[in-house]
């Protein structure tokens, strides 16, 4: 009996979930067919009924991944803030937290993916620029707000290209040495946060480890 196209789509986006979560992990030239198939609860047989090429299946994953990420970063600087909070600080604190940098799986898209695009096509490449530059959209509209007094859109753009780029790297670092030296890890995130913090005039406090 045949697959519905519904239930196609579904098998689909399962492959494409389980894809970006064992890419996440390995690295997309780690993965083969099989073990994402698998992943995914289906033979490796099916794929090509779903996808040209592992680097079709790769571009969707990263286009996948993309549009989440900035889903996700939108919500977080729309979401209600408690009296006397900052949204710039609410968003650092998180991002530099011990939490996020263990949670690979479900963590920032950017620091998950940046080392294998630059292997990938043109495709998921495009996906990847076009979802960064979405994220520097956002992030340059948190930076006016904090920068409110000046109203220069050029200057908070590149203000937000530069921390955005120093959080990425701190949280790059970090996973890197984590299992092997768990105390520069976290002094790498926490010196990160207090130097974006303290450029934008706000306290760094203690903050989440």
């Amino acid at each position: 009996m045949g697959v519905s196209k519904q239930q196609a789509v579904e098998n689909r986006k399962a492959i494409i979930a389980a894809s970006e979560k064992l890419f996440r992990e390995h690295g997309i030239d780690g993965v083969g067919l099989s073990a994402l198939m698998k992943a995914a609860g289906f033979t490796q047989g099916g794929f090509y009924n779903h996808f040209e090429s592992k680097e079709a299946l790769a571009a969707e994953v990263v286009a996948n991944a993309m549009h989440k990420a900035n889903r996700d970063l939108k919500d977080a600087v729309d979401a209600p803030m408690e009296p006397g909070g900052n949204r710039l600080r609410r968003q650092v604190d998180f991002y530099l937290s011990g939490t996020h940098c263990s949670d690979i799986e479900h963590g920032c898209a950017v620091a998950g993916l940046t080392a294998d695009v630059r292997r990938l096509g043109q495709e998921a490449q495009s996906h990847f620029a076009s979802g960064l530059e979405t994220m520097i959209e956002t992030l340059t509209g948190l930076v006016a707000q904090q920068r409110a007094e000046s109203g220069d859109q050029v200057e908070a753009r590149r203000e937000a290209i530069a921390f955005f780029c120093e959080m990425v790297g701190a949280l790059i670092l970090s996973r890197a040495v984590a299992g092997a030296n768990p105390q520069l890890a976290e002094e790498m995130l926490n010196a990160t946060r207090q130097g974006v913090l303290r450029n934008f005039a706000l306290d760094a406090g203690e903050g989440e480890r």
